[in-house]
């Protein structure tokens, strides 16, 4: 007896996504560590999932990453675009650590902030706000780095007037030779930024999926407010927004290359990340699952180590 065999009558009979194969997503979830990471016909020959042992292995090395970019596009006297996440976090103080301890200067990126809580119109919270995505950049990455920061004008973050700009922006910077890298995240169900599985509904086809650059005002899926209270509010429900500004799959399949990141292990051997870690690695291209694209691009996704592990029923 599972979800599947007592879904229909149930509250949840209309709750998911229309466009999801339960299924699929559940066998995908099935096999052990091997299984998961297995390399599957779809993945770009440059993709490669990277297991880290621990938080701190993972915070380190996927900080490292984002460092070694912006040091090796700086000698190769190139501009580098760099769309970034608010979640995870723990990569910024190592890029910053790695950058200073380099003497690298920034001043040679360019900032683009995936995504920023809204009400429906667009309009955000202020920068100063401690839920703001933009404050939480600048406490994590920009002030920090000091005198070797990027730019205030080359910082961008996704607001009413500024993410519809993105577009013209990346596409300017690339046409000047710049390399156009992601850092994200994965959601629970399977978004990248807040570009959310049920948007597939609207959309004839997979081209015209791929060809939305942005949304003002995007409404966010159910489990997306409840894993946002978990992971950024203290469980707090009523202080997370059910919209956002996000950019949707036309700027974020033009990257070049990725750097993903999945740490979402909670503690007695509890997680909440493991079904979307599995699944984007291998469901397979699909508009109803955004994180399936990602595997398409050349790149990296590291990941805790117990992600991979069996999705059993435990008792803790």
């Amino acid at each position: 007896m599972d979800m599947i065999d007592t879904l229909k009558g149930s509250l949840l009979e209309n709750f998911y996504p229309a466009g999801w194969d339960l299924a699929k997503i559940d066998l995908c979830c099935s096999g052990g560590p091997e299984i998961a990471t297995e390399r599957r016909a779809f993945w770009n020959k440059g993709f490669t999932p990277v297991r880290c042992d621990n938080i701190y292995d993972f915070d380190m090395m996927m900080g490292h990453e984002i460092a070694s970019e912006i040091r090796k596009s700086r000698d190769e006297g190139r501009k580098l675009a760099l769309i970034l996440p608010v979640g995870p976090m723990g990569m910024y103080k190592w890029a910053v650590y790695f950058l200073n301890e380099w003497g690298t200067s920034c001043d040679h990126v360019y900032g683009f902030n995936m995504d920023e809580w809204s009400d429906a119109e667009g309009s955000t919270l202020s920068p100063s706000d401690p839920a703001a995505f933009q404050n939480a950049m600048y406490q994590a990455f920009y002030g920090p780095l000091g005198d070797l920061t990027v730019p205030e004008p080359q910082r961008n973050f996704a607001t009413k007037s500024n993410l519809p700009e993105y577009p013209a922006k990346i596409s300017q910077l690339k046409s000047e030779g710049a390399k156009l890298v992601m850092v994200f995240g994965i959601g629970r169900v399977f978004h990248i930024a807040f570009w959310e599985p049920h948007f597939a509904a609207e959309f004839s086809s997979v081209d015209e999926w791929k060809r939305q650059n942005y949304r003002l005002g995007a409404k966010l899926h159910p489990l997306t407010i409840e894993q946002n209270a978990i992971t950024s509010f203290k469980s707090r429900t009523t202080l997370v927004p059910c919209r956002a500004n996000t950019i949707g799959p036309g700027l974020f399949l033009r990257s070049d290359s990725v750097i993903g990141g999945c740490d979402g292990v909670l503690g007695r051997g509890m997680q909440w990340q493991g079904m979307s870690f599995r699944v984007t690695l291998r469901y397979g291209p699909d508009i109803w699952v955004p994180s399936s694209f990602i595997p398409t691009l050349p790149g990296k996704l590291f990941y805790l180590r117990e992600l991979a592990d069996p999705l059993t029923a435990e008792c803790n």
